[in-house]
């Protein structure tokens, strides 16, 4: 069950819901207010959930301690708000969509590039990402001069760090090889200069966030020892008035360029 809920896999959930507690599609229909069809297609992978609204849903419908509703990237159920009311997903208005991995979201993701003037891209080694030909946004770039409208920025780890070192450590890779990679990366988007307004730049710090924006949207995953950027869920955060997320995100980002060496 803790897996099943580290991969936001909702259909292994309701299976071990029905194994283990006896509960029916239609008695777990009825506790997270969905209806049993709904409920059939989740099970039998046909649909997939992603609204962060309908985990917490489930959350709530299944009784969920605390410990399982922080796997599945949700706060605790009586967590307070400074003014003593429960917390309350309507608030925060900034995260719009959770997807188990970035593979998907990768459409949504390519859709919002395609029409975006500015794309941040903070990365590891960024291959997967922008560095090669079938990675998920270099299909989306322009391969001209009547591509220099979009501005993009990409922040790599320095493949000459002690950062470096530690992420290849976490990931199982030898330091070597995934140094390799950030060059090739830079190799490739070296590419782009003469078709793009493009800048690359070296970070230092050991990587935690892995986000993209295009304009006033963010995608936002995390790194941990053990697991890469793209295996990590998706958030979808847009920008709002008061919301303090993409407000946030975006100045971390900023200071990471601040603090960069660039070399494309």
């Amino acid at each position: 069950m803790r897996q099943a809920l580290r991969a936001r896999d909702v259909g292994a959930v309701f299976r071990y819901v029905q194994q283990y507690a006896g509960a029916s599609q239609s008695r777990i229909a009825t506790a997270t207010d969905m209806t049993q069809g709904r409920v059939n297609e989740i099970i039998n992978g046909r649909r997939e959930v992603s609204r962060l609204d309908v985990y917490e849903r489930i959350a709530d419908g299944l009784h969920m301690p605390d410990d399982a509703r922080h796997l599945l990237g949700l706060a605790a159920s009586r967590e307070k708000r400074s003014g003593g009311a429960a917390f309350d997903l309507a608030a925060f208005p900034e995260v719009v969509r959770v997807f188990a991995a970035q593979t998907s979201a990768g459409e949504e993701i390519r859709q919002q590039a395609r029409e975006a003037t500015e794309l941040d891209v903070l990365a590891v080694r960024g291959l997967g990402l922008i560095g090669l030909n079938d990675s998920l946004l270099r299909a989306c770039l322009p391969r001209d001069q009547g591509g220099k409208g979009l501005r993009i920025r990409v922040a790599l780890l320095d493949p000459d760090s002690d950062a470096l070192a530690r992420r290849a450590a976490e990931i199982g890779e030898s330091p070597e090889s995934l140094a390799s990679g950030v060059r090739l990366a830079e190799a490739r988007l070296r590419e782009l200069a003469d078709s793009c307004d493009i800048s690359v730049w070296r970070y230092r710090m050991l990587p935690t966030w892995r986000l993209i924006r295009t304009d006033s949207t963010l995608f936002i995953g995390a790194f941990d020892a053990g697991w890469e950027g793209h295996e990590s869920a998706t958030y979808k955060v847009m920008e709002t008035p008061h919301g303090p997320l993409f407000k946030g995100f975006r100045r971390m980002f900023e200071a990471v360029i601040d603090g960069a060496q660039r070399t494309v």
